[in-house]
């Protein structure tokens, strides 16, 4: 990539409307700059991400005519959040802004992007003000918020244009949380221990009659003050932690109580656990799977290894349909000493399929899991503070066909399930179509299919008719996850 910070970062954004996602795109962005340029060029474009559809709307009200063109009008965008949001000194914004559009040769409206820009650099409060005052989501989007969460709204769509907190997942089999926040402090690095509660309500589905038990639960995450590189953080690479939105941080917690109850109740009504069989499906990049790993291998109450007492076999299958992703778990899992050839307690099996048409067992004996997760695919619209790109990738049309991909994997995996397993359905979604109106359609036509209730020790998420719904409406907050509890009955 050559040419100016700004030419270069107007060309990734001109890559994302083509349909890159920035994933993809920002790290030969920066890897192409000097140190000292990448701080600038990384702000720049997040932020000019963040604020896009807003930004757009003003063009639009400052510009005589319509632009319709789309390398002219990024430009100005680039431009307009120097003035606006960066405070980039007016004559240095303008200028290098002027001499980016001659660089990708549209030198034709370099006097359309000088007018626009003076106009802005004469009075940017008022402007910015203008800017912020709605919300910079594409309309389709924010209508369906309106649809969805209308008491919510206006914290949602404002909340949706800021950066996220970084949060961390401290390895169990490794170090203590309070051990690794303790590392953090002494590295001059800022954090806090959150601590996540939960409560569910489980059934016994050996009982005679209906039987349910309440077992709560909770973890810790921490949060740092600011955003750090991860070669900063004290024995990353060593695998002593993950970086891990809180929210995210909650479903191993729940799939492994939820297992762990129903083992140990098989336990006390002298039913065979020898072996387990345990699925996490759409595993890739690989972080809830690790953490699966790591409280089922680790040596405290909770953890799945401790209540089988070696009286059994554990075999984990984990399934993605990227080859590229599947390379991502097993470099993750290397780093944090879980895959094969490090974890001698638990048959781990990664394959490259189709949730959609996959099946472990090609027999009549399909029923074989004893829990599924499922981190379903989404719009992602629940974590769009940390990847604002969405915003741009999504259209109206995908709310629909992701739900009918998600139907289509629920109904594929379903049948695998054993009687009394558990199935914790997860998206990163905020979307009640992807989401809590998925699982009453399930549910609908599946009359096996019990929603397990979330009691209120839960400290997290907003109650559902089925399941707990997390907005992203905290600063200091998590994502956008929705969590649903599915157990097996017999019909």
């Amino acid at each position: 990539m050559i040419g100016s910070v700004r030419v270069r970062v107007i060309r990734t954004l001109l890559a994302i409307q083509n349909g890159q996602s920035l994933a993809s795109v920002l790290d030969p962005l920066l890897n192409s700059l000097h140190d000292g340029d990448k701080g600038f060029a990384h702000a720049l474009l997040l932020t000019t991400l963040r604020q896009w559809y807003a930004l757009e709307r003003l063009l639009d009200s400052l510009a005589d005519n319509p632009i319709e063109e789309i390398e002219v009008r990024t430009t100005i965008q680039v431009g307009m959040v120097q003035l606006l949001y960066l405070e980039v000194a007016d004559h240095a914004a303008i200028h290098e802004t002027v001499e980016a559009i001659k660089e990708i040769e549209f030198a034709h409206a370099t006097g359309l992007v000088n007018a626009i820009l003076r106009k802005i650099a004469k009075n940017p409060n008022k402007f910015r003000k203008k800017c912020d005052k709605n919300h910079s989501l594409p309309n389709w989007l924010a209508y369906q918020i309106k649809q969805d969460w209308s008491e919510y709204y206006n914290e949602l769509t404002q909340g949706l244009r800021q950066a996220a907190p970084m949060f961390l997942r401290a390895n169990s089999n490794i170090h203590l949380v309070n051990d690794y926040h303790q590392m953090l402090i002494d590295a001059d690095i800022s954090n806090d221990v959150v601590e996540l509660r939960s409560g569910l309500v489980l059934n016994n589905p050996l009982a005679d009659q209906a039987e349910a038990t309440v077992t709560q639960m909770s973890s810790q995450a921490l949060r740092l003050q600011q955003s750090t590189a991860v070669s900063h953080l004290p024995q990353f690479s060593d695998g002593a932690a993950s970086v891990q939105d809180m929210h995210a941080q909650l479903a191993a917690v729940l799939i492994n109580q939820a297992l762990v109850q129903k083992i140990t109740v098989a336990r006390e009504e002298g039913a065979s656990t020898t072996a387990i069989h345990l699925l996490d499906a759409c595993a890739a990049p690989g972080g809830k799977l690790a953490h699966w790993l790591e409280l089922i291998s680790s040596n405290d109450e909770q953890s799945l290894f401790h209540v089988k007492q070696n009286d059994a076999d554990i075999k984990l299958t984990a399934i993605d349909n990227e080859a590229l992703r599947i390379t991502r778990i097993h470099e993750n899992l290397e780093r944090l000493h879980l895959d094969q050839d490090q974890n001698e307690h638990i048959d781990l099996n990664v394959v490259c399929a189709d949730a959609t048409r996959w099946q472990q067992a090609k027999d009549e004996n399909l029923a074989m899991f004893d829990a599924i997760l499922l981190d379903s695919p989404c719009t992602a619209t629940g974590v769009i503070r940390r990847h604002p790109d969405i915003s741009i990738l999504r259209n109206e049309e995908d709310m629909a066909q992701t739900a009918l991909l998600q139907a289509d994997i629920l109904h594929n995996l379903w049948p695998q399930l054993k009687i009394g397993g558990y199935l914790l359905y997860v998206t990163c979604s905020i979307l009640k179509q992807e989401n809590v109106e998925q699982m009453q359609d399930f549910i609908k036509h599946h009359d096996d299919a019990l929603a397990i209730e979330f009691t209120d020790a839960c400290n997290w998420g907003i109650s559902q008719e089925i399941g707990r719904q997390c907005l992203p409406i905290d600063s200091d907050g998590g994502d956008g996850f929705y969590y649903a509890l599915l157990q097996k009955t017999a019909k």
